[in-house]
């Protein structure tokens, strides 16, 4: 299939049962993840954790499109729970990031910013479970975008086992130095229990104006 100029090219999953338009999702997660899986089986617990809870809540996710590491398993667990499931790729990552074909919808766009806005417009709130440096750069432009007031979406950080203990130490002394205001850490939520992070993230976004990312 081939897409038209400065459009993304999409393909889809329908079964049987489901044609037509799929039904509305309850609401939307985008959740930023690593393409590995880690050194630690709680970091794939939390993943499956996660995709199972937003296809259980009839939920959807928004995430980057491939199918290895973590990425894999929160899309697979949130089509296994029942959820709808939307990947975003640029075409130079389809391939190194194997790009996940059982999506209920897949974009193959043609930059990384284009990838991003488009995940950052289907979703509703946003999650970073451990990842790396994608990973960090993601959450950090969605809580920036937050705080210029681009959207008033919920920004979550998912800390497992530990894996964001340093960083948060980092950012509180960020504020203890002057170069970070609380304000900025209340713009964005932290813990450590999927669901319960999950939970809040649905209720906050439930209080999100219309976002202003076409400024973007």
């Amino acid at each position: 299939m081939s897409a038209a100029p400065g459009r993304p090219q999409a393909s889809s999953r329908r079964s049987a049962q489901h044609e037509g338009a799929p039904a509305s999702p309850a609401f939307s997660i985008c959740v930023y993840c690593g393409s590995r899986a880690g050194s630690r089986t709680e970091f794939s617990a939390a993943a499956t954790a996660v995709g199972s809870w937003i296809g259980s809540h009839g939920g959807q996710l928004v995430y980057g499109g491939g199918r290895n590491g973590l990425m894999g398993i929160v899309a697979h667990a949130t089509l296994q729970a029942g959820g709808q499931v939307i990947g975003i790729i640029p075409k130079a990552l389809v391939e190194k990031e194997l790009a996940d074909h059982d999506c209920t919808e897949l974009y193959i766009v043609d930059t990384m910013h284009e990838r991003k806005r488009m995940m950052a417009e289907r979703a509703d709130a946003f999650l970073a479970l451990p990842g790396g440096i994608g990973t960090f750069e993601e959450f950090f432009e969605a809580w920036t975008w937050r705080q210029l007031g681009y959207h008033d979406k919920p920004v979550g950080l998912l800390n497992i086992a530990g894996y964001y203990d340093r960083l948060l130490e980092f950012l509180r002394a960020s504020v203890e130095q002057q170069f970070m205001g609380d304000w900025q850490m209340t713009l964005m939520r932290e813990g450590a229990e999927p669901a319960a992070l999950l939970r809040e993230l649905v209720q906050s976004a439930g209080l999100s104006p219309q976002p202003r990312l076409d400024a973007i």
